[in-house]
């Protein structure tokens, strides 16, 4: 493995919460190739064009209502495309390796093979073994016309994790979205001056203190806690409650959990379905067993069916507790009574090392732009800072980080931005 060393970058320009890419003073940014101009229009009408197709394939690992969110998405990164490459001259990478995660099919086939694709002669991509049917059926729509446009070579193929690894070994740069664990391995494997991004996560937290406007505060901790039954990495796992409003939050919570549908994901109304990953069932039942005298409403997980009921667990305050990723509909409150018993727990070592967002509603003790190593989203949830053409995530290094020539760096990711840095050094 190469020698590492591990460095947070500074704090880039923050934009209500949204990380941005540093600005390079002195390297001007050329004009977007015609070449560009006319390959996104034609890949953005490819998707609108099956746009049922791909919904109908996306709906067999994510609800509805996640799927035309991610469609959209996809068209919002893919449209974005020529301003993100004008902005990041990432001159030209001969090949990419990409590890593609098991959610977001669409969305991360648009990230990570086809926006990279323009300034890339060889993409080459692995699905995830678990959901690897529904993403070749992604690459089935959509690879032919990206091959077809690109003129380079645009692959997908459901192969072994060491026979990836022999494609990584000859790539300039490699993204990982797998176990923040593996990431050494993978990266042992490129060569020295090659980029390797690691994507993780982190808990999100939301914070909910004593000036925050209630009903904003629940619809924000619902929407992101329940987005595609809480099966996003950009899910929160742990809500902090100040202890003047606690009880008021917990009862408008536990209130709207008991009216959310459990149903069939293919419908429009369904909120919560079957979970894809039946180790997240286990992880949740195990959870809610250990914890039962906190459940508030639900407490149940059925392993058969893999459904875990929307579930409301309130806390007290435990500056030692660190949440799971629980990628599932498990709404967890904890209260506390000072906002600077929050920032010790953000700069704690566990959570200085997976630090994403931190998303704060009526807390005026807790600004941005970062505490720790999270980036301070304020009065919006992860969901609405999310941008495609932006780096993505905070500063911890299990949530995500880039390697190169033997240096480690934690900060929010994005490849072209990387591609950038390295065609300036």
């Amino acid at each position: 493995m190469h020698s590492a060393v591990i460095d947070v970058e500074p704090e880039t320009v923050c934009a209500g919460g949204g990380a941005t890419a540093p600005a390079h003073p002195g390297h001007p940014e050329g004009p977007v190739s015609a070449e560009v101009e006319r390959i996104v229009p034609a890949l953005v009408e490819t998707l609108l064009d099956n746009r049922e197709e791909l919904l109908s394939v996306l709906t067999r690992v994510a609800t509805r209502q996640a799927a035309v969110d991610e469609f959209f998405r996809s068209l919002r990164a893919l449209s974005g495309a020529p301003w993100e490459l004008l902005r990041n001259s990432p001159g030209k990478l001969g090949r990419l390796a990409t590890f593609l995660p098991s959610n977001n099919l669409l969305y991360s086939y648009v990230l990570f093979g086809v926006v990279p694709s323009l300034y890339t002669d060889e993409v080459r991509m692995r699905p995830s073994a678990r959901v690897a049917p529904a993403a070749m059926a992604v690459h089935d729509i959509i690879g032919p016309r990206v091959r077809a446009a690109v003129g380079g070579r645009f692959e997908m193929a459901p192969v072994s994790q060491r026979e990836f690894l022999d494609a990584c070994a000859h790539s300039d740069a490699v993204v990982f979205t797998g176990q923040p664990d593996n990431a050494g391995t993978v990266a042992a494997r490129i060569p020295h001056d090659a980029l390797f991004l690691g994507f993780g996560s982190g808990p999100n937290p939301v914070v909910v203190g004593p000036e925050a406007d209630l009903d904003t505060a629940c619809r924000s901790v619902l929407a992101a806690r329940l987005y595609n039954s809480g099966q996003d990495c950009l899910c929160t796992d742990i809500v902090f409650v100040h202890r003047s409003v606690a009880r008021e939050l917990t009862t408008r919570l536990a209130d709207a959990l008991s009216a959310v549908r459990v149903g069939d994901r293919r419908e429009a109304d369904t909120l919560v379905a079957p979970l894809v990953y039946p180790d997240a069932v286990e992880g949740a039942a195990e959870f809610l067993a250990g914890h039962q005298e906190f459940v508030v409403r639900g407490g149940r997980a059925d392993l058969a069916r893999n459904i875990v009921e929307p579930s409301l667990l309130h806390l007290p305050w435990r500056p030692g507790f660190h949440p799971p990723e629980f990628f599932s509909p498990v709404v967890l409150t904890m209260e506390y009574d000072d906002p600077r018993l929050i920032e010790q727990w953000l700069r704690s070592p566990e959570e200085t090392a997976r630090g994403m967002y931190v998303q704060v509603f009526g807390e005026p003790a807790l600004r941005g732009p970062r505490i720790g190593t999270s980036v301070v989203c304020d009065g919006r949830v992860t969901f609405d800072v999310e941008d495609g053409n932006r780096p993505f995530g905070g500063y911890g290094p299990r949530a995500g980080h880039v390697r190169r020539g033997g240096a480690v760096t934690a900060r929010p990711l994005l490849l072209s931005a990387e591609a950038g840095r390295r065609a300036r050094s």
